[in-house]
């Protein structure tokens, strides 16, 4: 029996829609530190950017103060390429653990957490 670790499982994954409105980024694993060069590329150099970003947490074990320092970074991000209208982001799908882990750091008065 092989086992992986759950470190080289993490992984995150974008997607852009058909309108290029909405980026989905899915991130699974832990949201750590690790994982701070793939997050970035998932949003940087889109143009135009995004109205919507999407922060799917449905696949995602745990998330630590790194973590949430990207989602901030994230936040700069849409406010510096702005433009007319300010892009919204939204963390969707968290498990009980991960939501509770947002709230108690009050993400979810920063982000609207569905």
């Amino acid at each position: 029996m092989v086992m992986v670790s759950e470190r080289s499982r993490a992984q995150v994954s974008s997607e852009l829609s058909e309108s290029g409105e909405v980026l989905t980024i899915r991130v699974s694993g832990s949201f750590d530190f690790n994982m701070h060069r793939e997050f970035l590329r998932a949003y940087q150099n889109l143009s135009p950017a995004p109205k919507l970003y999407c922060i799917d947490l449905s696949e995602t074990l745990h998330l630590d103060s790194a973590a949430l320092g990207m989602l901030l970074l994230l936040r700069d991000h849409c406010l510096d390429t702005a433009g007319d209208g300010q892009p919204c982001i939204e963390l969707r799908n968290a498990s009980e653990h991960v939501a509770n882990i947002l709230a108690v750091s009050n993400f979810d008065k920063i982000f609207k957490v569905r």
